[in-house]
């Protein structure tokens, strides 16, 4: 009984924001990382808690490598198991372009439920966000001089709730559906009349275990429409080595900027490392040395050696 309250609670808040209206963001910071195919917790909040031991995660995004204020992202976050089927995640983010600074803050709660053949959890996140210019854009006499600007230093204050659907069915077919920003309210009660967009993220991703050599390979795609980014669609695919402890991927965005990307990883006992390149085919790539995104993930309490791919295989047998 106990179980179905919590679900039916779950689904009563999600049912009730999709008819809340809000205050739309310039735009969503779930844009902005590559890796998301790696550590799906940085896109959704039903992957929160969801393994039996807890993960921290570290990750830096250096965007238009080279190019003066190009972009530059710091990602912070941890998510673990805080009881029967419950989970718990916190992130932080700060993002920076030129002298526009985006920060925000996220904790997420997640509920697991599982079967014979599927593990479906579902989670909600709470997250603030500031968007505030740098200090330095005063630092211009012309620019001192102008109120907007020193009004904007204080940075403009939203609360958004999400909510997302994570899962594994027969052990090796991976699914998702987050609907970001599902309340978006400006805390300071201003309204610039902007429409709030309906957006989304649906992923799919399916394992396949290469008979006869050791290796993995496993394709996904991820379609995200998100505030103010165009409908964009990222292809990738992911090769496991040696038992999982070399990988190495592609992956390809149609729409958006459409870019081209590799990833390479290896992991050592608990520690995941990760480094993707990504290459834009539009013009304003010839003034820059494409975007770096780097990773680190510590996995606390696992009581083995295996990465996560192999305990999908594992699943897979018992299953069998």
């Amino acid at each position: 009984m106990k179980k179905q309250q919590v679900l039916l609670v779950f689904i009563a808040f999600f049912l009730c924001s999709l008819s809340m209206s809000g205050q739309a963001r310039y735009f969503d910071e779930r844009y902005i990382t590559t890796q998301h195919f790696l550590n799906p917790i940085l896109l959704n909040p039903g992957a929160a808690g969801n393994s039996e031991y807890h993960r921290l995660l570290g990750n830096y995004r250096s965007n238009w490598s080279t190019f003066p204020g190009a972009p530059k992202s710091y990602f912070l976050s941890y998510d673990g198991p805080i009881g029967n089927r419950l989970g718990f995640g916190a992130l932080v983010l700060n993002d920076r372009v030129g002298d526009l600074q985006t920060t925000k803050g996220q904790a997420t709660i997640s509920y697991t439920i599982e079967s014979e053949l599927n593990k479906l959890g579902f989670g909600l996140s709470g997250e603030f966000i500031q968007h505030q210019l740098n200090g330095s854009v005063v630092s211009n006499e012309l620019n001192a001089q102008d109120p907007e600007l020193a009004n904007r230093l204080d940075g403009t204050d939203f609360f958004d709730v999400s909510f997302g659907i994570n899962g594994l069915y027969n052990g090796n077919i991976s699914y998702g559906l987050v609907f970001p920003n599902l309340i978006s309210t400006r805390l300071d009660g201003v309204d610039e009349g902007f429409e709030d967009n309906f957006n989304y993220i649906l992923h799919a991703g399916f394992l396949w275990d290469v008979d006869g050599y050791d290796f993995d390979i496993e394709p996904s795609v991820f379609v995200k429409q998100l505030n103010y980014v165009p409908l964009h669609i990222d292809l990738n695919v992911l090769m496991h080595f040696l038992d999982d402890k070399l990988l190495g991927g592609v992956s390809y965005t149609i729409g958006a900027d459409e870019r081209l990307g590799f990833t390479l990883g290896t992991r050592v006992n608990a520690l995941n490392f990760a480094y993707s390149y990504n290459i834009s085919r539009n013009e304003f790539i010839s003034y820059n040395n494409g975007s770096h995104e780097f990773s680190v993930r510590v996995d606390i309490g696992r009581k083995d050696a295996t990465s996560a791919s192999s305990e999908v295989k594992e699943m897979m047998e018992e299953n069998k």
